[in-house]
Formats: structure tokens, sequence, C-alpha cells
């Protein structure tokens, strides 16, 4: 325990060295907001609708989201048991890291990616290793099978990565599972997986098809559909892995409105295929823009772009803020903008390429510096 003077009460050590979640800034009326990865566009056809006529806030809700499991389970074509709901895909993370780790244990994932995974890895007590990525900002899975031990409780594969963007192959993650303990935890966190246009991408329904037992793959109706207000996400794995995390889960976290929100948004599929073509499209117009602007823009497959501006990261993120875009900076790493409305498009281009002549030639993030 903590006896830090300016805490009144003793807290855990790792606790208060802790950082709170430095959630994305918000935007005024007068700017564009492309630092937490939302979907620009308004919930689905009719989902609105659903919810003015969904049941009141004075009831509680199902814990256990069976109309949703239900509607997953059949979409999926897997028994009501494989699936778990919860308030956003990240609560069920920290589930189901909570669920497999205790003082000692050691979780591991790559890094950067999603900026939750360490602080969840200390809320369960556990140590996390930090595997860097490759200098194309993907998962180097070697490394992370290298620093596979026995102490290691979990491992957390993001793809596409947040915030750099590239996907695992399908061929990379099988090869990779095929390495790692049976009864080691592999969490597939697949948050952008509706924005993933290349081929050879890893896709969590293949590994339910294979039955990998100690795999989970983590989805959410927060991006691609545009729920991110409602918090709802879910794991698709083994019953009683899931079972696990539900024993850690908070009770009734999940609200009605969010049950029929995303039941709903299920049964537009069309829409959404539109909706998640014209923010892919954009997405790629985007990176190829920026790429000519002089950035090294890596693979990009989420809903989001990646400069990896480094050391400068702070400093050029200010510039986007002081043209009304409000990007999302990583303190000496980089800076990931979000794909948000059209119109934002060209003002990203222009800040982008003014502060990219700013940089030297031997800069990391200047295209010219590798080559391509």
């Amino acid at each position: 325990m903590t006896d830090a003077s300016d805490i009144p009460v003793r807290v855990r050590a790792e606790i208060a060295a802790l950082p709170p979640y430095r959630q994305g800034r918000q935007a005024g009326a007068d700017a564009y907001k492309l630092s937490s990865n939302e979907n620009p566009f308004d919930p689905l056809p009719g989902v609105v609708e659903v919810l003015r006529e969904s049941v009141g806030v004075n009831r509680y809700p199902d814990a256990a989201a069976t109309l949703l499991r239900q509607r997953l389970a059949a979409r999926y074509d897997v028994d009501v048991s494989r699936v778990h709901i919860g308030a956003g895909s990240v609560s069920i993370l920290a589930q189901l890291v909570q669920a497999v780790s205790t003082p000692g244990d050691e979780v591991v994932y790559a890094w950067r990616s999603f900026e939750a995974y360490p602080w969840l890895t200390v809320l369960a007590g556990a140590t996390g290793v930090q595997v860097p990525l490759t200098r194309d900002a993907r998962h180097d899975l070697d490394a992370m099978a290298a620093a596979v031990t026995d102490r290691t409780r979990a491992v957390i594969v993001c793809s596409p990565n947040n915030p750099t963007g590239p996907v695992v192959s399908q061929a990379e993650f099988d090869a990779f599972v095929a390495r790692m303990p049976a009864d080691l935890l592999i969490i597939l966190d697949e948050a952008y997986a509706e924005f993933v246009t290349d081929p050879d991408a890893v896709d969590g329904t293949r590994i339910l098809a294979a039955e990998q037992p100690n795999v989970v793959v983590l989805r959410t109706f927060s991006k691609a559909f545009g729920l991110a207000g409602l918090r709802v996400g879910y794991a698709l794995g083994h019953p009683r892995v899931l079972d696990a995390a539900r024993s850690t889960a908070i009770p009734l976290s999940v609200t009605g409105q969010s049950e029929v929100a995303a039941i709903a948004s299920l049964q537009l599929e069309d829409e959404l295929r539109e909706r998640v073509g014209v923010i892919a499209e954009r997405r790629d117009r985007l990176a190829a823009a920026l790429r000519e602007t002089g950035w090294r823009v890596p693979q990009a497959q989420g809903n989001f772009v990646w400069l990896p501006a480094g050391e400068a990261s702070m400093t050029i993120a200010t510039a986007f803020e002081d043209a009304g875009l409000i990007v999302r900076p990583f303190d000496g790493d980089g800076i990931r903008i979000s794909v948000g409305e059209e119109e934002s498009v060209e003002k990203v281009l222009h800040v982008a390429a003014s502060v990219v002549r700013d940089l030297p030639p031997e800069h990391p993030g200047v295209r010219a510096s590798v080559g391509t």
C-alpha cells in the first residue's frame, strides 16, 4: 500500500502510480473530432426509433442480454453459450484478464497498441510485457511468442492494430496459436473487423470454425455500427472461458437500450456494408494522399490512419487543433487520425502537408527517408 501524502486513504501503490484513462479530446461546434475512432454517421436507420420504443429505464435490463446473445449465436452459427455480452469489448477484455491473472503473472501484448492494455493488466495485479511493433508498425508475433514464459497467462493480439492500423494475417495468427501452450488464453481483439478489406487478414469467425478453445474473439458495436455511446460489445469463445469472464463482470452493466439497439443494427446488414464501404474508401484515399505529402503511413485497415510523428507528436497535434481538427497524439510515438466527415479530409491533408515539411529528412515518419 502507498503512503502518498496527497491520497487520503491507503491504495495499492501500482494503482496510485497509474495514470487515469485519457479519452480523446472532445471537439467544439466549429471543430472536427477525429480523436476517438467514432463513426461519423448516425446510428443505422430505424435504430433511433427502436430506442424510443424500448423498455423504460426504471427497469433493470436482462443481465445475460439473452436476445442479443441469441441473435449473435445465429449470426455466427454457434451455440448461445459461446457468446458473451459486455459494456463494450474493453469491459470483456478486463474480465478475461482478471479471470486468468494473479500477482506475479504476466500478460503479453504488442506496443504501441490499445492504451487500455497496460492499465487493465495492472488492475488485475499482473505485469504487462510489452513487445515492440515492427518498423512498419505491425505485430511482431515471433517476438511475442518468444516473450511467453511459464508466468504468461494471456496474450493479446489486436487486428487491425489500434492506433497504428496494420492487420495480422490469418496465416500468421494460425502459426502463432500453434506455437502457444494449449492452456494459454489468446485474446484476438477485433474491434475494427468490419472495416478490414485485406483478404489475407485474420478473421475471428474462422477461428470459431477451427474450434480453438483457448482463443477468445472480441468485437464491438461501437465502431462500424455507430453505437459508441451505448457501450455494447461481445466475445465469442469456449463456454467455460466465457463463464470465467462472466464471473468477474459487474452485473447489469449492459443496458436494455444497448441491447435493443444492437439487435436492430444486426438486422440492417446491407446498410451497414454500404456505410462501412464509404468509410473504408475514405480511409484508403486519405492514407494514399498522406503518403503523397511525404508521410510514411502504415497499412490502414481500421477507421483511422497513423502518422509516426515521434517526438514531434504533441507539437504537430497542436497544429491540427489550431486548424479545428481534434486528433489523438501519443507522446513520443505518433498521431492517430480517425476517418471522419468527408469535409474534414482536405483540412487534414492541408495541415499534414504543412507540418511534414518541417521534419528533417531522416525522421522515421518521413516517407523519403526510407526510399519508398
